[in-house]
């Protein structure tokens, strides 16, 4: 009687599994590529977005002190700039980007962790448009 219920059934074999985990594996790997890569490029505009802030709270730091902050030098701790400028950097340990702005007006976002890479900003720049790289002193 047993035999006559599972007569009907068909199992599957492990070559079928394989392939299937295989398929399963594949799609999974490229999904996780095009995520990471997406993740970097919203990391990217985040940065962007950060220096075009301080463009404008160092623009508007030159028109009321007649200088650049910091006075001379560089800063580069997101407290001090946060509260120099009164823009609102991310702090903490787990903050993606280091920023720094220097006197003569310059703003760099350099990647926390990661692969390093740097965007900057200067004052002078009509588009304020960052750019890719180390560029300021």
């Amino acid at each position: 009687m047993l035999r006559r219920i599972y007569k009907g059934l068909r199992s599957v074999t492990i070559v079928e599994m394989m392939v299937v985990v295989i398929i399963v594996s594949i799609l999974t790997s490229l999904a996780l590529v095009n995520f990471s890569m997406n993740s970097e490029k919203s990391l990217d505009r985040e940065a962007m977005a950060a220096l075009r802030t301080l463009h404008s709270a160092q623009s508007r730091h030159y028109s009321e002190k007649d200088a650049y902050y910091p006075s001379s030098g560089s800063i580069a701790d997101n407290g001090l700039i946060n509260d120099n400028l009164h823009v609102s950097l991310p702090e903490g340990a787990n903050r993606k980007w280091n920023y720094a702005v220097w006197s003569s007006g310059c703003a760099r976002a350099t990647r926390n962790g990661g692969n390093g890479r740097s965007w900057y900003i200067t004052v002078n720049e009509a588009d304020e448009t960052p750019n890719i790289g180390a560029g300021c002193p």
